[in-house]
């Protein structure tokens, strides 16, 4: 954005010396009419790309928001998955104990 105001300010400027410079040289008002014409489309444009800028900013932190959210479920997926795992480490390691248990009474 400070990009715009420094190329407006500078068009303005340039408006300034060159209003000037027309009244001074005689020229006609045609072409300072033309440069307020064409100072009023870039302004017109500048609005339009602010009004871009702030729906893409507000677009950009729906994103971010929203992979963060999903960051946040797949690392509650993985922590689940190592749980279950654990799990079925923990009770193939019960099962593997039962077995010897019952191979020691069998015998």
């Amino acid at each position: 954005m400070n990009n715009l105001e420094n190329k407006e300010k500078k068009l303005n400027n340039l408006i300034d010396r060159l209003s000037v410079l027309s009244n001074s040289y005689s020229q006609s008002t045609n072409n300072t009419e033309k440069i307020k014409v064409e100072k009023n489309q870039l302004e017109s444009e500048k609005k339009e790309l602010e009004n871009k800028h702030t729906e893409l900013l507000r677009e950009h932190k729906y994103l971010k928001n929203k992979l963060i959210k999903l960051q946040e479920e797949a690392n509650k997926k993985t922590e689940m998955e190592e749980q279950f795992s654990q799990e079925i480490e923990d009770l193939s390691q019960e099962t593997e104990e039962l077995v010897e248990e019952i191979e020691k009474w069998q015998t």
